[in-house]
């Protein structure tokens, strides 16, 4: 993921080009948070958005990536409340690619919200949440909600999933999550 931002970000100085990207889901909690060690993909918001798709795409073709390594699937999930802090990596230093990730609160917000179960081949979201939970010290369903609010406008939890995160407080914590 930083050799292939890294090309991005060279091809981009190369054209005189000036990318933005916001960086989010698990690529964000890796960069940002060295929470996790791998993610297929990186969830981006790219400004300007044509330019940095054809990039990328050189990017792929270089270095074997699938097409769609960098994608703005996520930009149906977003918050009405985006809350962002600049990224900086050394490896990736170049005044043509600006890094950002949201914030540990909004990322939990969107986890929370999407709450994805483990599937066949599929991770799901629970160890960015426990991660994220423990990082905030979360220990509340309410507390979930309350960083729901601040980014996402009339996003109640749904009680399937306020079910499924009493339980992983519970691992996480123990029967103390209310103390």
């Amino acid at each position: 993921m930083i050799q292939a931002l890294k090309l991005l970000a060279e091809l981009a100085e190369k054209e005189h080009l000036y990318l933005e990207l916001c960086i989010y889901g698990g690529s964000a909690l890796m960069l940002a948070y060295d929470c996790r060690e791998s993610s297929k993909d990186i969830d981006v918001i790219m400004r300007p958005r044509d330019k940095a798709l054809r990039l990328a795409q050189k990017v792929a073709e270089t270095l074997n990536l699938h097409e769609d390594w960098l994608n703005d699937d996520v930009k149906m999930y977003l918050g009405e409340k985006p809350a962002l802090r600049q990224l900086v990596l050394d490896e990736v230093n170049s005044p043509f690619l600006t890094l950002s990730v949201p914030t540990a609160g909004y990322l939990l917000a969107m986890k929370a919200l999407a709450c994805r179960r483990v599937l066949p081949g599929f991770k799901g979201d629970i160890d960015d949440l426990s991660f994220l939970i423990k990082k905030m010290n979360i220990r509340s369903v309410e507390e979930i909600q309350i960083h729901i609010d601040k980014y996402f406008i009339d996003s109640p939890l749904p009680a399937a999933t306020v079910a499924f995160l009493e339980d992983l407080l519970i691992k996480i914590w123990g029967n103390t999550q209310h103390a």
